[in-house]
C-alpha cells in the first residue's frame, strides 16, 4: 500500500517579543503567527520565500494561479466563502439499466471554474421590515448551545477583528454586520474561545440569534443579540452587553465552542495548500492557535468539511460522475470510462430514479499510446481512499526508458477482492495492455491471483506472466520470521542475477534457519527471484505505487470522487508536458539514448579497464572476460559473454537489456559499437514517443451533453463511522514499523525526553489557567 510524504505546519513569529524562557525554549507574545505547510523536501530558500510572500515583502507573479495565491496568504480566522475547484473532467455514455455496464467511451476534461465572492454592502441600522424590539431582560436560562452548521461566510468588512486582524480579541459593537448567520456564529464562537469563557444559546432561528454567558445572573451580564436584516440579507448586532465580567472557570484542555466548523475555517488555507496534510499537523496547529486541544475526530471532521467546501460536496460528487463520463467523448475520442452502478431498493422495490455508485474504470488516449513505447511490464496495486466514504483506488503503473514512472489506468472500487480486481484487469488488458508476453508485477493478494488465473482473462502464459513485488514478499516473510537480518538475506537472494549468487545468499539463509528456505520454496522462483524471470523484469522488483502516489497523485486520495477523477487528468496533463519537454530537449541535442542509460554505461565503462578479453569465434560474438586487479597480479573471476545472444555470466546483460561492463569490454576488443546491443526502449526517440500525444484542454462543464439517467449516489455502507476516531484502512505490516533506535518524542512539542502527559508546555498553560 502507498504511504504519502509527511507534511508539517511551521509557526513563524514575525512580530511581538519574547515573553519568558521555559525548559523547552522561549514563549512569544505574538498572537497571530504565520502558518506555513512544509515537507521533508522543502529547502531553506523555499521556506524564506514563503515567509516573505506571506508578509507581502516579495511580489508574486502576475500569472500565478488562484491556488498558489491562497497558499501564499496569511492564515485568517474568518475564511472567505470557499470557491469550488473543478479540475479537468470527463464522461462516458450510460444506459438506464441498473447494475449494467455503462459503456466504454471517449473521455475529455473540464475547465476550472471559480465562484467569485459576493460582496455585501453597508446597510442602515433602522430597517422597518424587521423586528428591532429588544427586551430589557431575557428570562429563559435553560438550553445548551445548539449551533447550526453550514458554509463559512466572507470576512471582508465584517466580524469581530481588531486593527491588526486578530479575530476574537476585540469586543462586539452594536450595528456590527456579518454576511450571513454562519459568519456571525463563527465570530461569537471565536470570541468565546479566545476569551476562555463559555456561553449558551437562548434563541436561534432563521431570523435571530441570542446568546448569553453561562454565568449570566451570577455576576456576569454578557449578552449578544443578532438579527437578520431582510432587505440587505445580512446579520447585524442589535444588542450587546460586554465584556465578560466573570472569570474563566474551565481549566479543560478543550473548549465547547471549538467545534469542527470553527476548526474548518481555521485550517482551510492549509487544506487548500495541501489536501494530504495529516490530521496530526492540523490538530497541533489548531491547539497552538486557539490554546485548546480538540479531539482527533473533531479535527478529522473539520478537514472533511474543508475539503468538501474547496472541492465540492462529498455526496454530490458521486452524482457528477455520469456527466463527467458523458463529457469525455466530446473532447478526447478514444478515452475509456466504464461506470457500473447497483440498484437502490426502497421497501423491496427498485428505485429507478437513483443508483448506487459501484465501480469506475478510466484511462486516457495519451496513456494508451504511451504504454506502447514503455517497458513491456506493468505494476498493479491498490491504495485506500481517505475521506467521508471509503473505497480503494486501483492503479496500473508503467515505466519509460528513462526510469520515469507513469500511471496508465485507474479504477475506483469498493475494496480489493476477486470481483474488483477482475473488473480492473479485464479492462486494463482490453484497452491499455494488449501486448503479448507482458509481465505483471503485484503483491500476493488472492484477488489478484484469481483475476490473473481466469481462463478468459488473457493473463495466462505465454500471453502474460506474473511476478511478485519483493517488498511485499519480504513483509510477509517478516510476519513469520522476525529480525531484519533474515529479511535482508531473502531480499539479496531475490535480487541476485545469477544462480550462483542466489545459492550463495540462500545457503546463508538456510544456515540461519532451514524453515526460512522452506517458506521461500513455497512460491515458484520465477515469481520472486530475478535470475529466473528470463529478463522480463528489466531490473524492477517492486510495484512503485508509493513513488507514483507521492510524486504524481499526491493528495488525490483525500478528495471527493469527482475531484479525484478530475485530478488524474490534470496531474497527467502536467506530467506529459514536463517530461515531453525534457525528452524533446534531449532529442534536439542529438542524444541517442536516455540519460538513465548513459549514466549506467558510463559507470560500466569505468570498471571495464582492467579486463582481459579472449575471442573464441570468427564472428566476434563469443568471448571470455577475465577480471584482474589494476596491476594485473590477481584474477577476480572469468565470465563468458555472448554478444549474439546478449548474455553474460554476471547476469546483468540479460536482466537489464543493455551491455554490462564485460560486454562493453568485448565490444571495445572487437571494435564494434555497443549501441546495437541496447534495447529499443532506452532510445531517446522511444522516450519522446511516450509523451508525444498530449492532453486536450478541458471543455467547460456547461457544454457537456445532458444526462437523463438515474442519479448516482454513494453507497451508505461505505460511509465511515460517525463516532470515535476514524478507523485506519491500512493493513500495517513490518514495513510500517518504526526504527527502534529512533528517540521518543513528545506528541505535542515534538521534543525528546518526555511525553505529552508531562509536557512543560501543557503544565505551564495549566498553571497559568489556574492562576
Amino acid at each position: 500500500m502507498a504511504s504519502e510524504e509527511e507534511s508539517f505546519a511551521v509557526l513563524v513569529h514575525h512580530r511581538g517579543s519574547i515573553k519568558r524562557k521555559t525548559r523547552s525554549g522561549v514563549k512569544f507574545t505574538d498572537k497571530n503567527p504565520l502558518y506555513i505547510v512544509v515537507n521533508r523536501t522543502t529547502s531553506y530558500d523555499d521556506l524564506v520565500r514563503s515567509v516573505l510572500m506571506k508578509l507581502g515583502l516579495e511580489a508574486t507573479a502576475a500569472g500565478s494561479s488562484s491556488m498558489a495565491a491562497v497558499a501564499s496568504s496569511s492564515v485568517p480566522v474568518y475564511e472567505p466563502a470557499a470557491q469550488l475547484v473543478a479540475s479537468p473532467t470527463f464522461a462516458v455514455d450510460l444506459n438506464d439499466g441498473v447494475r449494467d455496464e455503462v459503456g466504454s467511451f471517449d473521455v475529455l476534461p473540464n475547465a476550472l471554474h471559480g465562484v467569485p465572492p459576493v460582496g455585501v454592502g453597508d446597510g442602515e441600522l433602522g430597517d422597518p421590515n424587521e423586528d428591532d424590539v429588544e427586551p430589557e431582560t431575557i428570562e429563559d436560562d435553560s438550553g445548551d448551545e445548539v449551533v447550526a452548521e453550514g458554509a463559512l461566510g466572507h470576512a471582508v468588512g465584517f466580524g469581530a477583528r481588531d486593527a491588526e486582524g486578530n479575530a476574537g480579541l476585540t469586543e462586539f459593537q452594536v450595528g456590527q454586520q456579518f454576511q450571513d448567520k454562519d459568519e456571525a456564529l463563527l465570530s461569537v464562537k471565536t470570541y468565546s474561545i479566545r476569551r476562555g469563557v463559555q456561553y449558551k444559546v437562548v434563541e436561534s432561528d432563521h431570523r435571530r440569534y441570542v446568546g448569553k454567558c453561562s454565568e449570566f445572573g451570577n455576576g456576569c451580564t454578557w449578552l449578544i443579540r443578532l438579527s437578520l436584516r431582510k432587505r440587505k440579507g445580512i446579520w447585524e448586532v442589535k444588542r450587546y452587553n460586554g465584556p465578560h465580567t466573570c472569570l474563566a472557570t474551565s481549566i479543560s484542555s478543550d473548549h465547547r465552542s471549538l467545534d469542527h466548523s470553527v476548526i474548518s475555517a481555521f485550517i482551510m488555507p492549509m487544506v487548500r495548500a495541501d489536501a494530504s496534510v495529516s490530521i496530526k499537523v492540523l490538530l497541533n496547529a489548531t491547539a497552538a492557535h486557539f490554546g485548546f486541544r480538540p479531539t482527533y475526530r473533531r479535527v478529522w471532521m473539520a478537514k472533511q468539511k474543508a475539503v468538501g467546501l474547496i472541492y465540492g460536496d462529498w455526496d454530490e460528487s458521486y452524482s457528477e460522475i455520469p456527466r463527467w463520463v458523458l463529457g469525455v467523448q466530446l473532447t478526447m475520442p478514444g478515452t475509456v470510462a466504464v461506470l457500473r452502478t447497483s440498484p437502490v431498493r426502497v421497501g423491496g422495490q427498485v428505485d429507478e430514479s437513483q443508483a448506487y455508485f459501484h465501480r469506475l474504470f478510466w484511462t486516457f488516449p495519451p496513456c494508451i499510446e504511451a504504454f506502447r513505447h514503455c517497458k513491456p511490464l506493468v505494476s498493479i496495486d491498490g491504495t485506500h481512499l481517505y475521506g467521508k466514504y471509503g473505497g480503494t483506488l486501483l492503479i496500473a503503473i508503467a515505466q519509460d526508458g528513462n526510469s520515469n514512472i507513469l500511471p496508465v489506468a485507474f479504477a475506483l472500487v469498493e475494496g480489493e477482492n476477486a470481483e474488483s480486481w477482475t473488473f480492473f484487469l479485464s479492462h486494463l488488458r482490453q484497452h491499455v495492455t494488449p501486448q503479448p508476453g507482458l509481465l505483471v508485477i503485484s503483491d500476493r493478494h488472492n484477488g489478484i491471483k484469481s483475476a490473473l488465473e481466469a481462463p478468459d482473462g488473457g493473463w495466462l502464459p505465454p500471453s502474460a506472466y506474473r511476478a511478485f513485488c519483493i517488498r511485499h514478499v519480504a513483509a510477509n516473510f517478516a510476519l513469520t520470521f522476525k529480525g531484519k537480518d533474515a529479511r535482508r538475506l531473502l531480499v539479496n537472494a531475490a535480487y541476485a542475477k545469477t544462480e550462483v549468487e542466489f545459492d550463495y545468499w540462500f545457503d546463508i539463509l538456510r544456515s540461519e534457519n532451514p524453515a526460512m528456505c522452506e517458506w521461500a520454496n513455497r512460491n515458484d522462483y520465477s515469481l520472486w527471484t530475478q535470475h529466473h524471470d528470463e529478463g522480463r523484469r528489466f531490473g524492477h522488483m517492486t510495484t512503485n505505487i508509493s513513488e507514483c502516489v507521492n510524486s504524481i497523485l499526491k493528495g488525490v486520495r483525500n478528495l471527493p470522487v469527482a475531484s479525484l477523477v478530475k485530478a488524474t487528468y490534470g496531474r497527467l496533463a502536467e506530467l506529459f508536458v514536463r517530461k515531453g519537454r525534457e525528452a524533446e530537449a534531449q532529442v534536439g541535442t542529438g542524444q541517442q539514448f536516455s540519460q538513465h542509460l548513459v549514466k549506467c554505461i558510463e559507470a560500466n565503462l569505468k570498471t571495464a579497464r582492467c579486463f582481459t578479453v579472449t575471442l573464441y569465434d570468427r564472428d566476434n560474438s563469443e568471448f571470455t572476460v577475465a577480471e584482474t586487479t589494476p596491476t594485473g597480479t590477481f584474477s577476480l573471476g572469468t565470465y563468458r559473454v555472448s554478444l549474439a545472444s546478449q548474455t553474460c555470466d554476471c547476469g546483468y546483460f540479460q536482466a537489464l537489456h543493455f551491455p554490462c561492463q564485460h560486454a562493453l569490454a568485448c565490444c571495445a576488443y572487437a571494435r564494434v559499437s555497443w549501441s546495437s546491443y541496447v534495447h529499443s526502449v532506452y532510445q531517446i526517440t522511444s522516450v519522446f514517443n511516450v509523451y508525444w500525444m498530449g492532453f486536450t484542454p478541458p471543455i467547460l462543464e456547461g457544454f457537456w451533453p445532458p444526462y437523463d439517467g438515474p442519479t448516482v449516489i454513494p453507497d451508505p455502507n461505505r460511509r465511515r463511522a460517525r463516532e470515535g476516531r476514524p478507523r485506519s484502512t491500512r493493513i500495517r505490516t513490518n514495513m510500517d514499523e518504526a526504527d527502534p533506535n529512533r528517540p521518543k518524542r513528545c506528541g505535542l512539542c515534538r521534543q525528546p525526553g518526555h511525553t505529552r502527559r508531562c509536557c512543560p508546555q501543557v503544565v505551564g498553560s495549566s498553571q497559568t489557567g489556574r492562576n
